[in-house]
Parts: C-alpha cells; structure tokens; sequence
C-alpha cells in the first residue's frame, strides 16, 4: 500500500550563497532514500525559476546576480510529515532570519 502524501518525510535545507553568506530556508518532500536527488531536483527549479522567471524574490535575483556555481547547498533536518515539517521551517525561519527568503521591493 502506498504511503499518503502527508506521512512522507519532508528535508528542510538551505541554500548558502558562499560570497555573502547569505542563506535561504526551504523545504521539499523526500522521493524514496535519495536525499541528494530530492535536494538536487529543489536546487535546479529555484535555478530555472531564477533564469526563466521574473520573480522579485530575494533568492532568484541572488542566484541570477552571483551565478549558480556560488552557493551551497545542505540538509538542516528530515521531518516525517508534511505538516509538522511546514511548522518546523517555519520555525526556523522566525529563529534564523535567512535574507534570501525575503521579497524584494
């Protein structure tokens, strides 16, 4: 029987831009055991959202002004659930205060 979507285990992990230090939190849900698959696959649709979209958002405009080779890339914590992982990124979010998950104006 397959697992419910919800019951997967979710990665909450950040992307470090090496030259400023400037990071973002985000989340995305586990395919299988392949940790760096799953957070290869994240990383490579914020890199075509930041190259193909127009998006005002802190972390496409740092990925379109550095490049992509500058940042970094690492797991924080797998939580089992996606409600319980939405809480717990929102957590670290309000504790960490990453820049890059801001909007720009």
């Amino acid at each position: 029987m397959r697992k419910k979507r919800s019951d997967r285990n979710h990665i909450i992990y950040q992307i470090r831009n090496k030259e400023t230090e400037e990071f973002y939190i985000g989340i995305t849900a586990l395919k299988g055991r392949a940790y760096k698959w799953s957070i290869e696959k994240r990383w490579k649709q914020h890199v075509s959202r930041a190259k193909t979209e127009t998006k005002q958002w802190t972390i496409c405009e740092n990925i379109r002004q550095y490049g992509e080779t500058s940042f970094e890339i690492s797991i924080l914590e797998v939580i089992r659930g996606k409600a319980e992982a939405h809480l717990r990124e929102t957590q670290l979010i309000k504790e960490l205060k990453p820049h890059l998950n801001t909007t720009s104006i």
